[in-house]
């Protein structure tokens, strides 16, 4: 339910703030006094369209900020837990929306910054709009399947299932028909897959491998340039060079003279130890090399045949993968193409029976659907038409007809059409062609009193839902609008009758002020004393006294009404 609504510098309006009630909130006023504006302010706070053209004059940007009270709307509990929003301690939802001269769009859900899809997704469930645009929207078929699918409570989940049934087979399809292309593409693409896969395994290429050789080659390829550092190395520290004694040699001696001085000086003993220490770490390191030395292979015929492994390496690479790893990868996908080529004939006729079998399920579904179809549409005419009746159409007729086709859709194998006659022996035809514009009003009207009942949406909102009627009919969708409010929904409602503003819960006036030159929109809610001069206003157009007792009847009776509702139910 909507609680509040705040509008700050958008078209005519400077500023305004008003407190919704529950039941029915009429809203009045002279034509282009802003009655419009404040519903497009509202249409902007649920996701609709607004443009830099809605800020007023003189200022930078306009807002919009709305709170609803979201208890008992569930389905909005999903999109809220996606983008981590949550609801305030006492339930509510705070909207608040800011546009700039600059095209900045700012929207902020409880705090949380939203983009402009997520805020239709939530503002769909929060308010029901209804006005001439939703008229004319009630003229296409796939609205009149889509409410003739959600009056039904078994229809949703058969739907669901007919859906995932479907995705399923045209996904299967698609798989089909590109195995049943070109043969000779697929023969060729299987010999290159072949002569690929045959050429890696051929390979027999290791994980590592090329890193390993690389070491190899380059020590065997320096064989020669080792061996003589090695042996250089191990003559300085065994015979030394130049007529100097080698280093193992010397500091062997001078091992010896630090061990006669720590005799009779413990303070050297530290730089013995430290002597001591390298002489045996050099006699190791000089038995190390003389193994390496005796060990080291130089030869000539391993190294060209290492050489051409890496070569092997090297050329697969250029083809397969910039590592042996890709290519190993690559050799994978490709076997499993190869495999999916081979078994070729009987993947197809795997496919092709899992196909059929796909497709009768669909057609099995799409039955199910279309029965379940019918029997709806035979009881959203039935009630749809009790609801003409009582807006002033009894001798209306209106049909729901379903039309079963060939072709499937993710929708089932449906169209839907409403059908209307408005006077007996009329032939029903379809309601773009026959349908006036008070007429579609009322048809409207009494289809959003059968589906509301049907769905969560708290607010519903009707504007200029009185155009082209008048009189006793007047009445009569009034009556219909405050029950809605009564025991269903909260209702907003443009109205220039004044039979349908005497049913308000709350009334809100809408006047055009102008002062300094400037134009501004000015909301103010009634009080009961103003409500009546404004319904004289509406009703005789002039307040006289005369007016001012019908306008005072007219609201008296329209209480008693709503009271005698309140206390039958």
């Amino acid at each position: 339910m909507l609680k509040s609504l705040t509008v700050v510098n958008f078209a005519l309006i400077d500023r305004a703030h008003i407190e919704f009630v529950p039941g029915l909130t009429i809203l009045t006023g002279e034509t282009g006094a802003g009655k419009s504006i404040l519903i497009d302010a509202l249409s902007a706070i649920i996701g609709g369209k607004a443009s830099a053209d809605s800020i007023r004059t003189g200022a930078d940007d306009f807002r919009v900020e709305a709170v609803f009270d979201i208890a008992g709307i569930h389905s909005l509990d999903s999109i809220l837990d996606e983008q981590g929003i949550v609801p305030e301690d006492d339930g509510s939802l705070i909207i608040a929306r800011r546009l700039t001269r600059h095209g900045k769009n700012s929207i902020h859900v409880n705090g949380c910054q939203v983009t402009l899809a997520i805020l239709r997704k939530i503002g769909e469930k929060l308010v029901d709009m209804h006005g001439q645009h939703e008229n004319q929207a009630l003229l296409k078929p796939e609205v009149h399947l889509a409410l003739t699918d959600t009056f039904a409570a078994d229809i949703k989940p058969k739907l669901d299932e007919y859906r995932q049934t479907y995705k399923t087979w045209l996904k299967l399809k698609t798989e089909l028909t590109g195995l049943t292309q070109d043969s000779r593409e697929r023969l060729q693409r299987e010999e290159m897959l072949a002569w690929q896969t045959q050429e890696i395994a051929a390979a027999a290429l290791v994980p590592g491998e090329e890193e390993k050789l690389e070491s190899q080659v380059k020590v065997l390829a320096n064989a020669e340039k080792i061996t003589k550092a090695i042996s250089r190395s191990y003559m300085l520290l065994s015979q030394g060079n130049k007529g100097f004694s080698g280093i193992v040699s010397c500091l062997a001696d001078i091992k010896q003279e630090l061990e006669l001085a720590a005799r009779y000086d413990q303070a050297i003993e530290q730089q013995l130890a430290v002597v001591t220490e390298s002489l045996y770490q050099l006699e190791e390191t000089m038995s190390e090399l003389r193994n390496y030395q005796e060990n080291i292979d130089f030869n000539p015929a391993k190294l060209a045949k290492l050489e051409d492994r890496l070569d092997i390496i090297y050329k697969l690479k250029k083809k397969y993968g910039a590592t042996v790893d890709d290519i190993l990868q690559y050799y994978e996908q490709a076997s499993s193409e190869l495999a999916a080529i081979t078994n070729y004939d009987e993947r197809l006729s795997q496919l092709e029976q899992e196909e059929h079998s796909l497709s009768l399920k669909v057609e099995q579904l799409a039955d199910e659907l279309d029965s379940r179809r019918r029997a709806a549409g035979l009881e959203l005419a039935k009630q749809i038409s009790v609801h003409l009746a009582d807006l002033g159409m009894p001798k209306a007729q209106l049909l729901v007809a379903v039309k079963r086709n060939q072709q499937y859709t993710a929708n089932g194998a449906n169209d839907v059409y409403f059908l209307f006659s408005a006077n007996p022996g009329e032939e029903p035809k379809v309601l773009h062609k026959i349908a006036s514009g008070g007429e579609l009003s009322r048809i409207a009207l009494a289809i959003k009193t059968v589906c509301s009942e049907r769905d969560e949406t708290a607010t519903m909102v009707f504007d200029e839902v009185d155009a082209g009627i008048g009189g006793q009919t007047a009445q009569k969708v009034a009556e219909k609008i405050a029950r809605i409010a009564a025991f269903d929904k909260q209702v907003l409602c443009i109205t220039h009758l004044p039979q349908i503003a005497s049913m308000a819960d709350c009334h809100i006036y809408i006047e055009k002020i102008v002062e300094e030159e400037r134009t501004r929109t000015q909301v103010t809610t009634l009080n009961p004393d103003a409500q009546i001069t404004e319904l004289a206003r509406m009703a005789s157009g002039e307040i006289t006294k005369l007016s001012m007792d019908n306008a005072a009847q007219m609201l008296e009776n329209s209480k008693k009404k709503k009271e005698n509702w309140k206390n039958k139910a």
